[in-house]
């Protein structure tokens, strides 16, 4: 029986990063009164995530069961730009990641289930609903997702910024850059 960190819907829901660029470690977080789940995962995860989440909120908006129901951006007042709750201990790492619409709530379902190393990856026709230890499941209104999205982008930018000739990060000192035979580019 997997172990299920439910949230219908969270007081909070983020994604956040502990670290300083090029050394951050990302999370998301839910948190219902003094209960937090903090799930660890890759910053390409949050990237994606946060498209996902948008795209299937236009989706939902062009739709006529979404019409008048989602809005175009989430609204100001549920913005969170608060630091990540603590203590910031994982629960676990973050491996696959569903997301649905609930039509009869009128909510963004995402799952998160955990990491599975020992597991082979399916092949790309033979995707399977993932079974897991353990996973999280958030329910957010759209406002609340479309704020999310917009958080989760802001922190992935927020890292290095890109070489202008390479597009790999950039450390303060620096980086060897591909483009330029090996010599550092400030």
């Amino acid at each position: 029986m997997p172990v299920v960190h439910r949230y219908d819907p969270p007081e909070r829901f983020v994604a956040g990063t502990v670290g300083e660029p090029g050394q951050r470690a990302f999370f998301l977080q839910a948190r219902e009164g003094s209960r937090l789940t903090s799930v660890a995962l890759e910053k390409q995860q949050v990237s994606v995530l946060a498209e996902r989440v948008d795209a299937l909120l236009d989706e939902v908006m062009r739709s006529e069961q979404g019409a008048g129901l989602v809005p175009a951006v989430g609204p100001t007042t549920v913005d969170d730009s608060d630091p990540l709750d603590q203590p910031i201990e994982e629960d676990f790492r973050a491996g696959t990641m569903t997301l649905a619409w609930d039509a009869d709530s009128g909510r963004v379902v995402i799952e998160v289930f955990k990491f599975d190393e020992a597991a082979e990856p399916p092949a790309v026709e033979e995707a399977e609903e993932p079974v897991a230890e353990e996973l999280l499941v958030v329910s957010l209104s759209p406002g609340v997702a479309r704020a999310f999205c917009r958080r989760a982008q802001a922190v992935v930018s927020a890292g290095r910024p890109p070489c202008q000739f390479c597009g790999n990060p950039l450390d303060p000192a620096g980086h060897l850059c591909p483009r330029a035979n090996g010599f550092r580019r400030r």
